[in-house]
């Protein structure tokens, strides 16, 4: 091995710039137009509720919109930069960029070029990269569970239980991002157990007993808490500090983002509060998880298709990534003389994740597919590491062939991953299906949010009507609230999800909100229409009759298979001479029917 690139702790070197120079790339590519893509229905939903709580100060933990870390942040971010597609993005996608850092936490187990190629898998993945700029939980609690193992890895390798406390406090804010971080748990867990398991198989082909195998290690712990702490005892008694520390650590920030609102505030003047809300943010919200997501139905499903989806999103959005990764595996584990423990616990970890959240998930949803490029990173670093490696060494004996091979391999990956990245960074194209999620508007919707928002800064009594329609096909109501007033109670209502992500733009806008019912024709709602007025595009014709001054923007509001139409009053504008008028579309429209019930009920 190279003196350039070797295995363990070192300093301050050209590799620890190189994952700096990687974060930095990181941050810009997730930062730079993050407020172009229309809201996706999810984050419409999730956003919704935020902006409930930074408005009423009240909050408690509904796991139908999982973890509360994403509503307790955003409610600061939104004290300091006014709500909007960008600030409702922003934390996400700084932790989706300083992801990269992790690479430093994994260097004593890594050559220096695995190191900086990991940092790179981290930072340019197009999965990693698109739903860094998505206000969703998977890459927070993608990127907190690999900092607490990394923490954990340094820590030992360092033998240094300190780093325990953020192993801890990372793990927590797993947690609290997602509930399952629970399953990151579960895997290292099990991917440990196999690692043990394949080490005693190891030592058994070589001809030692299990027995013996064990008892090494046994003296090898009993070694190392030695040479640490002086002597066995002492070794045990600040592991055990050192171990309770992070337990706490863990502890007070489960305890920060699951405990209710404002109540969280009101015990510090009244401690008698104290041991409700600590009930609340630990025994409350674990059953209130487990009733919602453990024992409900969200998992009974056919396993094929989800499995089928999965695979098809890694290989779309990851497919670079995965042949780096089998490359690395056989590296690591066929091609040198002692595998590495770090190598195969992600392999093991990458493989089960691949089984397991087709069970796991309670809907067809890329962004599952993170949590299984994830761990497939490390081995694909080590793939990377090698064909450099290969590259460097063919240049220097001067080997045409192989610098030729090498030279065309990373060429390849280059423009496969810069290419993806292009194709799917604020796409919302059906042909980008395999990796953007079905509840996605058209980016056209946009220029008509700016009229929504534009009215309902001037505009006297209601600014927006939904029009209350019943699905042609299945009957399902849609549009149409009973009472505006107390959406908090509705939430779970489906009526009102098939508005989203629009209640997010028209809580952010501030603007009066109506709906008619289902049986309201046309007609009767033209007698006191507002100034915009928002249908499903089979009841256009009869309201395009019914308000013939407006003007009609037609917009997809899924990838495929669903429209609205936006009827504008644009003389209510505060511009209306410059308005953009464009007019309606005369052409007939097909009425037939056009969602899935249950994928609209469901697109988590």
């Amino acid at each position: 091995m190279s003196t350039d690139d070797r295995v363990g702790p070192r300093s301050a070197d050209r590799t620890f710039l190189a994952v700096l120079a990687v974060t930095a790339l990181a941050l810009v590519a997730r930062l730079v137009g993050l407020g172009t893509r229309v809201m996706h229905w999810d984050e419409g939903r999730v956003g919704y509720w935020i902006l409930r709580y930074h408005e009423t100060g009240e909050f408690y933990y509904r796991p139908i919109i999982h973890g509360p870390f994403l509503p307790v942040v955003n409610d600061y971010v939104f004290t300091v930069l006014p709500p909007s597609d960008f600030s409702a993005r922003l934390v996400v996608a700084v932790v989706g960029g300083l992801l990269p850092l992790t690479a430093l936490l994994f260097r004593t187990r890594l050559r220096d070029s695995e190191t900086a190629a990991l940092a790179l898998f981290l930072a340019v993945n197009p999965l990693f990269v698109y739903y860094s700029r998505f206000m969703r939980n998977d890459v927070l609690v993608a990127a907190f569970s690999f900092a607490a193992l990394g923490f954990f890895v340094y820590g030992y390798d360092r033998t240094d239980p300190k780093y325990l406390y953020p192993a801890g406090a990372a793990l927590a804010l797993g947690l609290t991002a997602k509930e399952n971080g629970l399953v990151y748990v579960v895997c290292y867990l099990g991917a440990a157990f196999l690692l043990f398991d394949h080490r005693l198989v190891r030592a058994a082909q070589a001809g030692r007993p299990v027995r013996e195998t064990a008892h090494d290690y046994l003296i090898y712990a009993k070694t190392g808490l030695s040479s640490w702490a002086g002597d066995v005892k002492t070794g045990v008694f600040w592991l055990l500090t050192h171990t309770a520390v992070g337990v706490a650590a863990f502890l007070v920030v489960v305890v920060f983002f699951y405990a209710p609102r404002p109540e969280l505030w009101q015990l510090f003047g009244d401690v008698t509060m104290a041991p409700d809300v600590l009930e609340r943010a630990t025994v409350g919200a674990w059953e209130r998880f487990y009733g919602q997501w453990a024992s409900g139905s969200h998992q009974a499903h056919d396993y094929l298709p989800f499995l089928f989806d999965l695979l098809e999103t890694i290989v779309y959005g990851s497919g670079v990534l995965v042949v780096f990764a089998l490359l690395g595996f056989v590296v690591d584990g066929y091609s040198s003389d002692r595998p590495r423990d770090l190598v195969a616990f992600a392999a093991y970890w990458g493989i089960a994740s691949v089984v397991g959240y087709p069970v796991a998930t309670d809907i067809q949803a890329p962004w599952a597919a993170i949590h299984v490029v994830l761990p497939l990173a490390i081995p694909a670093a080590v793939g990377a590491g090698y064909v450099y490696r290969t590259a460097r060494q063919s240049v220097a004996i001067e080997d045409a062939v192989g610098t030729t091979i090498a030279a065309l391999v990373i060429l390849s990956a280059v423009v496969g991953v810069a290419g993806a990245n292009v194709t799917y960074v604020d796409s919302t194209s059906e042909d980008d299906k395999q990796v953007l999620q079905w509840a996605q508007p058209n980016n056209d919707l946009k220029d008509t949010l700016l009229k929504i928002e534009q009215v309902s800064r001037t505009n006297e009594g209601h600014d927006v009507l939904f029009y209350g329609t019943k699905h042609p096909s299945t009957g399902e109501s849609l549009f149409y609230v009973k009472d505006e007033s107390a959406p908090l109670e509705n939430w779970q209502v489906s009526n009102w999800h098939s508005r989203l992500p629009l209640p997010w733009y028209t809580e952010m806008y501030g603007a009066n909100v109506t709906s008619t019912p289902p049986n309201v024709t046309a007609t009767e709602m033209a007698q006191d229409a507002p100034p915009v007025v928002i249908a499903y595009d089979w009841n256009r014709s009869e309201i395009e009759e019914a308000l013939p001054g407006y003007t009609v923007y037609e917009h997809k509001f899924k990838l495929w298979s669903e429209e609205i139409v936006v009827f504008v009053d644009e003389s209510q504008l505060p511009d209306s001479r410059q308005a953009d008028v464009r007019q309606p579309d005369p052409r007939s429209r097909d009425t037939t029917a056009r969602l899935d019930p249950a994928t609209v009920a469901s697109p988590r």
